[in-house]
């Protein structure tokens, strides 16, 4: 698998990351057990959590795989905290005293003594951005956290942050496909002024653009699930159905899977470092990983492009 640095610094990661939030929760120690070696094997080295998936599970799980199946060394370990996981003093949100307990919890689950991209959740407003940050650079000085990224922050919240943040902001981690290319109006433009590499989530979107909810919903996908039914709902409209059609028809072209194609549109756009993939199980992750061998054609490229543009306004396009 190829390597991308992470933004303008000097880690390398594979460009498509493995995703556990599925981790804990419909994926057992097992079966993760299962995907890491073949994510491993096939060349993948960043691997992402938080610490809200399946309340900490994921990275209990992730950890002992850490401490008993794949080396450390040879992991690139990314981590969140902000969330909120308890109704106690120190249970969630940006705080000063939050953020280091969520820090500490997270090392102890994952066995490590240090997280090597570790990214801030959400954006909290009713803490101080300063505060924030500031515990942050604390984290990074004492060596718990080698770089630093955020999640979810919309344009302006971006740029803010690493305009005031003492320790370079080196990615952002968006939901990002070809049904969802929101991010295009400021997130992905703040973050190529400011040196920071897009790790997409849900390149997928819900497996919408695997084309397998065209005609019907199958059981057992996360259509049928009462933890992601809403999400997959969310997807399933008329411009999806024609976006998704492109996706098919390309793949039947190229001779690979839909799957394949989405994967391949969102890893190589502009500023993207890593698509992060996330699966059920390692048949539905060798899918995604069987992305890496395909490469699309500027023609086929230019065809998704024009059936999922979104529309751009003042002020991200003017006239004249």
């Amino acid at each position: 698998m190829q390597q991308r640095y992470l933004g303008r610094s000097g880690l390398r990661v594979s460009r498509l990351a493995l995703g556990t939030m599925t981790w804990g929760q419909d994926t057992d120690a097992e079966e993760a057990a299962t995907q890491l070696v073949a994510f491993v094997d096939a060349g993948g080295t960043l691997v992402d959590t938080a610490d809200v998936y399946s309340d900490g599970e994921s990275e209990r799980i992730l950890g002992g795989l850490l401490a008993d199946v794949i080396p450390r060394d040879e992991l690139v370990v990314a981590t969140k905290a902000v969330a909120h996981r308890d109704g106690g003093p120190f249970g969630g949100g940006a705080s000063r005293a939050a953020l280091l307990a969520a820090l500490d919890g997270s090392l102890r689950r994952l066995r490590t003594d240090h997280i090597d991209l570790w990214q801030l959740h959400a954006w909290d407003p009713a803490v101080p951005l300063e505060e924030t940050l500031s515990a942050v650079a604390d984290a990074v000085r004492c060596g718990k956290v080698r770089y630093v990224g955020v999640s979810n922050y919309t344009g302006w919240q971006l740029a803010t942050a690493r305009a005031v943040s003492e320790v370079p902001l080196v990615s952002t981690q968006v939901e990002y496909s070809l049904l969802e290319r929101g991010v295009e109006r400021e997130v992905v433009p703040a973050a190529a002024h400011h040196g920071m590499g897009l790790l997409p989530w849900a390149p997928l979107a819900r497996g919408v653009l695997t084309g397998k909810y065209r005609n019907s919903t199958p059981a057992g996908s996360r259509a049928a699930s009462p933890h992601y039914a809403r999400y997959v709902e969310h997807h399933r409209t008329d411009r999806a159905t024609r976006i998704v059609q492109a996706v098919v028809t390309a793949a039947d072209g190229l001779g690979v899977s839909p799957l394949e194609v989405a994967v391949a549109w969102v890893r190589d756009q502009p500023g993207v470092v890593a698509p992060v993939v996330g699966a059920r199980n390692a048949t539905q992750l060798a899918g995604s990983l069987a992305a890496e061998e395909v490469e699309l054609a500027p023609a086929i490229r230019a065809a998704l492009d024009d059936v999922s543009a979104i529309e751009l306004g003042y002020p991200e396009r003017r006239l004249g």
